[in-house]
């Protein structure tokens, strides 16, 4: 597809992960569907090889991954390949929580984080992680602690950047205690705002970027359901998916104008949104990747950009 672009969004537009030195495109790669042998059927290994090489071909320079996408499957694979690529030219997050030694219950001890990013920079090949993640908070640790562990290995150089993800509020604040962290990764998208009402502006106060995951609600702002799939969403009732549906419809009109996807255009209200840094959809096929590439080149109007916002606001 090729899209016509409107405004002066380009490739290259790079954003700052919280306070620290890193910068990344504002569209990145998430790979739970690289190596997640765990998490999903089917998975082809030689998929997942395509998928992140097509990403960084494509413009894409943020890698998100985690332990937990394959018990470490998904770094080795980012690890393999980007030995072909300039090195500080992608930027890798990757998350750890989950404790081999506990049935992987979540452990934030700080000697658990810097063993896990040790073992995540051996799966990785490489010396330093861009972003690190605790995936989940665990119910003991304080979190000032653990983000104090995190802080010394980003004075060693063993990572740049320090995020939280799946925190709440309250915790996040108890980590941030020192200032320390940079980004933090949450649910949010078109059809879950409740991000907005304390967390984004608390992220604002302090300077701490904000990725979502779940970007595209599991294929549901793609495009590609109708109001018969509403068994497929339990979580709305039949008015909120049939608005939903609705609000999808309008979405096509305007990327028609640009000759785009409804997925494309919905990354591009992300793209545009303030409170967002970077937008990590998922891929399972290499084409998948390279039609999500495209939404960076592409800029909504303001106009189209409020009537988007207020179609979905409530949700």
């Amino acid at each position: 597809m090729n899209i016509k672009r409107s405004g002066g969004l380009k490739m290259s537009e790079k954003v700052r992960i919280g306070k620290s030195d890193v910068v990344a495109t504002k569209v990145g790669l998430g790979t739970n569907k690289v190596g997640g042998h765990n998490l999903f059927k089917n998975l082809d290994d030689q998929d997942g090889y395509a998928v992140v090489r097509t990403a960084l071909d494509s413009g894409i320079t943020l890698l998100d991954t985690a332990y937990m996408y394959g018990l470490g499957r998904s770094e080795e694979i980012i690890g393999e390949v980007i030995k072909d690529y300039d090195r500080s030219k992608v930027i890798i997050a990757t998350k750890a929580s989950q404790d081999p030694a506990r049935d992987h219950d979540n452990n934030n001890t700080p000697a658990f984080l810097k063993q896990s990013v040790e073992d995540a920079l051996k799966r990785l090949q490489t010396d330093y992680i861009d972003i690190f993640y605790i995936h989940f908070p665990d119910k003991g640790t304080p979190k000032d602690k653990a983000v104090a562990a995190l802080a010394d290995l980003k004075k060693e150089g063993k990572i740049k950047a320090i995020g939280v993800s799946n925190f709440t509020l309250d915790q996040i604040k108890e980590a941030n205690k020192n200032g320390d962290v940079d980004i933090v990764e949450d649910n949010y998208s078109l059809v879950h705002r409740a991000a907005e009402k304390e967390l984004l502006p608390y992220l604002r106060e302090n300077e701490i970027s904000f990725v979502p995951y779940f970007p595209l609600a599991s294929g549901l702002l793609t495009g590609k359901y109708s109001a018969l799939d509403a068994d497929k969403f339990k979580q709305f009732n039949s008015e909120q998916f049939r608005k939903i549906i609705n609000n999808i419809s309008r979405i096509k009109e305007i990327a028609a104008k640009y000759d785009a996807t409804a997925a494309q255009i919905v990354l591009a209200w992300y793209i545009a949104n303030p409170d967002v840094s970077v937008v990590i959809p998922g891929a399972r096929k290499l084409e998948q990747v390279a039609s999500n590439a495209q939404a960076m080149n592409l800029t909504l109007t303001k106009d189209e950009y409020a009537e988007i916002d207020t179609a979905f606001k409530g949700f």
